[in-house]
């Protein structure tokens, strides 16, 4: 079973009409329906399950402008503004704390990496964010109680956690005492058109008339835009995760090396995962976008195990195509609820242990897994569909989704209402992938 995730209630009946409907109850989804809701429209989102049941709340609950992409880098900066005003403007609690995020290491190829990243962001943001180059001295001092000493790190104190389980529910129910129209379990089917552009969502409960649609559909998005022959190139990575019970003593701060990644949480306890080792299925979709992702398997070597089981043979039965008045795929299948790996994420916090010997009374209090969303350039999608007006997309966070998440929305929100976009906005268009662009992935993350 996934963790367990803050309640949010359904509104019990359909709308007739809104001027936007969001699909996806995740924190892209509540944070695009929020700032399109801070713009006076009309919202309604639907989610086929519950509220952030999938990766919004299987993360690790990181809030970083640290190693980020640098197409994506300033959006992560407009994020983490937004993370530290959310619980004061929304009157919740998210869980945000600015407790500081650092990548330690014992390689001095890694510390080059680190130094080279820091200079390419300095050189597109200036003094916008306070990430520093640290020594042993300053890395041992964030880390009280390692027995275990490092060359250095990369160390930003503004950066932060929340708590996954708890963010986007509550923003959700932030929305609800707004009017905000919060339907789950409400699996949008399909889109409608009229002359070409979007006219209503058809979903399992009835039709919702509107002007525009936001896909924020996370894994789902790629078969949701397949039926309207709009092709979303995204394949999903599985990440295992485990949290102990609560422990005295730890680190304060958010770490990761190549070995393992932890943050403190709000109950006591540590998020810990086994630093970047991830699991890919192999299913139709790996043969169909095989092509776009060659430099992404390049850059994962050593670190993404590939494996074939069930889901290929799920989905190789799964239709690409539906009509609207049938049930779906996204009924069948409320939460995404994979098996975590379990040697990943106890080896994870095997190597939490040999650095901080003094907790090793740790206690497992569960694992789980979840399906990031990943495009082939590892940056996410957040863009509006040439050939559908009305059409916008936010999807393929590759991970990074959680911690850009508010920003990613606000950007969406712009762009659905024609106001000047929060940041640049290219990076992020959905075309790159058909017009010729050169798939590339930022060695630097």
């Amino acid at each position: 079973m996934g963790p367990q995730v803050e309640t949010v209630a359904s509104d019990t009946s359909l709308p007739a009409e809104v001027d936007v409907v969001v699909v996806g109850g995740g924190i892209i989804g509540v944070s695009t329906a929020l700032y399109l809701s801070n713009k006076g429209l009309r919202v309604a989102l639907c989610e086929k399950g519950h509220i952030a049941g999938e990766q919004s709340s299987r993360n690790w609950g990181w809030v970083r402008v640290t190693h980020r992409d640098m197409r994506e880098f300033e959006l992560s900066i407009e994020s983490l503004k937004l993370w530290r005003t959310l619980d004061r403007d929304l009157g919740i609690d998210t869980g945000f704390n600015q407790c500081g995020i650092l990548y330690m290491t014992e390689d001095d190829k890694v510390m080059e990496g680190h130094r080279t990243w820091l200079e390419n962001a300095r050189n597109l943001a200036g003094d916008a964010f306070d990430t520093r180059v640290v020594d042993p001295k300053h890395v041992a001092a964030l880390l009280p109680g390692a027995k275990k000493s490092f060359k250095g790190g990369l160390f930003t104190a503004g950066d932060g956690r929340a708590e996954p389980q708890r963010a986007a529910p509550a923003i959700a129910n932030a929305l609800r005492k707004r009017g905000v129209k919060i339907l789950t379990p409400c699996a949008a089917r399909g889109i409608e058109t009229s002359g070409g552009r979007v006219s209503a969502v058809v979903t399992e409960h009835g039709t919702i008339r509107c002007q525009s649609v936001v896909v924020a559909g996370g894994a789902w998005s790629r078969l949701f835009c397949g039926n309207l022959d709009v092709d979303v190139p995204q394949l999903l990575v599985k990440a295992s995760v485990l949290r102990t019970e609560p422990l005295e003593g730890g680190p304060t701060c958010s770490a990761s090396n190549k070995h393992f990644a932890f943050r403190k949480r709000a109950d006591g306890g540590y998020t810990v995962a086994n630093g970047f080792r991830t699991y890919s299925d192999l299913t139709p979709d790996s043969f169909r976008l095989f092509f776009k992702y060659i430099e992404a398997l390049k850059s994962q070597l050593g670190s993404l195990r590939i494996g074939i089981g069930a889901r290929f043979f799920e989905e190789l039965r799964r239709p690409r195509h539906w009509a609207l008045d049938q049930p779906t795929a996204f009924e069948q299948v409320r939460t995404l609820d994979p098996e975590p790996i379990v040697p990943y994420v106890d080896a994870g916090l095997r190597e939490f242990i040999k650095v901080f010997p003094h907790l090793s009374h740790a206690r497992i209090a569960q694992r789980w897994a979840g399906y990031m969303d990943v495009t082939p350039d590892a940056i996410p999608v957040i863009s509006d569909v040439d050939t559908v007006p009305g059409l916008f997309i936010g999807t393929g966070f590759s991970g990074h989704g959680f911690g850009i998440g508010p920003a990613a929305g606000k950007l969406m929100a712009d762009l659905v209402a024609n106001d000047t976009a929060l940041v640049d906005p290219h990076a992020f268009r959905l075309s790159r992938f058909s017009d010729g662009t050169k798939i590339v992935i930022d060695a630097g993350f």
